[in-house]
């Protein structure tokens, strides 16, 4: 199946930050999407240029690092906001006893490997930066204090490959930002909220929060100020317990 062009929450991530001035570079795995979004936002006199990514094909990840490089001298903020959650949309006739052992290995590769590759080849722009971000864009359904919570309203959400892959992204959040302590670099991982996406059906419908206002906990996290402390967790409410 063809990759969709870049729109929800990544989407409304580059038109807020695009909207103060910044310099957005927007990837996708499409050419011609990319070239096609990227044509409509400077339209609107938005800074915004394109590059080709597919955070699965580290090939693609080394490419897309490579152009940025030739192109820029430094990287402000990086967003990892790829996601995948195929456990709703998997469509299998048996249901697993407990996880899809594809699905756990297609889900890890999108959501933790995939970001994981991109970290590691856009770090030298990144440490380049007086003021570097990496934001991780996670969910609160990785929250190992949340999922053991009966007042949690996801308490009894049983999404094992995508709930372990939140996790795991938070844990490399936190192992990131040990990596980097004494840098100008600081590292957060944030949840935007149930967000009126494509991630699984019935979100756009029942979803309370539009992309927008999700993409508000991103831009905050990327502006995060030079005394704020690196490897957290937040959500629009405040922190998340890890």
């Amino acid at each position: 199946m063809p990759a969709p062009p870049p729109r929800g929450l990544g989407l409304a991530v580059v038109e807020a930050l695009a909207a103060d001035g910044t310099t957005v570079v927007l990837a996708g795995r499409r050419p011609d999407a990319v070239r096609d979004v990227v044509a409509s936002l400077r339209a609107r006199d938005l800074d915004v240029s394109g590059v080709t990514l597919d955070v699965d094909d580290p090939a693609s990840v080394r490419a897309a690092a490579a152009e940025l490089s030739a192109r820029h001298d430094h990287l402000d903020v990086l967003v990892n906001n790829a996601g995948i959650l195929p456990e709703a949309t998997s469509g299998r006739r048996e249901a697993p006893r407990f996880v899809d052992r594809d699905v756990l290995e297609q889900t890890f590769r999108t959501n933790v490997f995939g970001a994981v590759s991109v970290i590691e080849e856009l770090l030298p722009l990144l440490e380049r930066s007086t003021a570097g971000r990496v934001v991780n864009v996670s969910s609160t359904m990785g929250s190992l204090t949340d999922q053991q919570d009966p007042a949690s309203p996801w308490f009894g959400m049983v999404v094992p490959a995508y709930q372990a892959s939140k996790a795991a992204l938070n844990a490399v959040t936190v192992s990131l930002a040990k990596h980097l302590a004494g840098t100008r670099v600081k590292v957060t991982s944030v949840c935007p909220g149930w967000v009126q996406t494509d991630l699984a059906p019935g979100n756009r419908e029942h979803a309370p929060t539009t992309p927008a206002e999700a993409a508000q906990v991103v831009v905050r996290a990327a502006r995060l100020p030079d005394d704020a402390a690196s490897g957290a967790f937040l959500s629009a409410a405040g922190p998340v317990a890890w």
